[in-house]
């Protein structure tokens, strides 16, 4: 998976790159060699709100594109937040594309065995 980290008017450190590197380990597994993760850190403007520290993460998969957004008072728990809830989303996927596999090869055996039975023995 190639992990694309940019910062909005934030410096990108070489810290920052590592822990979600890290912590992204689950979802790399979990996913395709030609995904593409993109995350966009950035500091919110308005100085009244108390999460400021938004982490963005964009995760493209073939067929379908999972995104998650989170914000906290400081930008590695915002980072740790946001792969959480990425890592929800690719499980969920990985699910729904399980079962309905199962249900088409469930589905697949049934009309085999419908088929088997209808012809006549002679």
């Amino acid at each position: 998976m190639q992990i694309d980290i940019k910062g909005r008017n934030v410096p990108v450190t070489d810290e920052l790159r590592t822990h979600a590197e890290r912590r992204l380990t689950k979802v790399t597994r979990q996913v395709s060699e030609l995904a593409r993760l993109e995350i966009e850190i950035f500091k919110e403007p308005n100085p009244r709100v108390a999460n400021c520290q938004v982490a963005e993460g964009t995760l493209y998969l073939k067929g379908v594109t999972l995104r998650a957004h989170d914000a906290s008072p400081e930008m590695l728990h915002s980072l740790n937040l946001m792969v959480d809830e990425l890592a929800r989303q690719v499980k969920r996927h990985r699910d729904k594309l399980r079962h309905r596999r199962e249900a088409h090869a469930a589905a697949a055996r049934a009309a085999r065995a419908a088929a088997s039975t209808a012809l006549p023995s002679l």
